[in-house]
């Protein structure tokens, strides 16, 4: 049964201002008037993290045909899942990681690795030392992030190799 009292938080705004800031009201009109969508299908979300290891038009085409894939993860079994955003990251793909980014995709300390964010790096490290050989998607370090970024990610390396890092060496993809 649906809830009539729901309105959209842009309707309460423009409520509130009409009727002034004395009306009180009841905490049901204050939900969004949004129906929460179906799971993604899990053969959609396996595609979708896949182009986005280095297919740049799939995946915009993609995300744009589906915005809620932006934020899903792949499970690849044993505890390793892997978004879209993570997948350009391991392998290096910057213009389909800015791209993501641009649309809001979450942004996470092996990314900062991967584009030579080398002042992030440093405070994370700063931080938490803890996770200097912490794991990412597949096991990838971010020693194994910031070498895949090139050129642009030279001092990230330097710095996470004086501070003992290591690479991360993996069969994933031989299976």
């Amino acid at each position: 049964m649906k809830n009539n009292l729901i309105i959209s938080r842009s309707e309460f705004f423009k409520a509130s201002l009409t009727l002034g800031t004395g009306l009180v009201l009841p905490s049901a009109l204050l939900a969004q008037n949004q129906e929460k969508q179906p799971p993604v299908k899990l053969e959609i979300v396996k595609e979708f993290v896949g182009v986005a290891h280095g297919k740049f038009d799939r995946t915009k085409e993609m995300l744009e045909n589906d915005p809620q894939l932006l934020h899903v993860s792949n499970d690849w079994g044993g505890g390793d899942y892997e978004s879209a955003i993570e997948a350009a990251g391991h392998v290096g793909n910057r213009e389909i990681a800015a791209y993501l980014l641009s649309k809001g995709a979450r942004y996470n300390v092996y990314l900062a690795c991967m584009l030579g964010q080398i002042e992030i790096v440093k405070q994370v490290l700063t931080a938490n030392m803890q996770l200097l050989n912490s794991k990412g998607p597949h096991g990838f370090t971010m020693l194994h992030h910031a070498n895949k970024g090139g050129e642009s990610s030279k001092a990230v390396v330097e710095y996470l190799t004086s501070l003992g890092a290591k690479e991360t060496k993996l069969d994933f993809y031989k299976s």
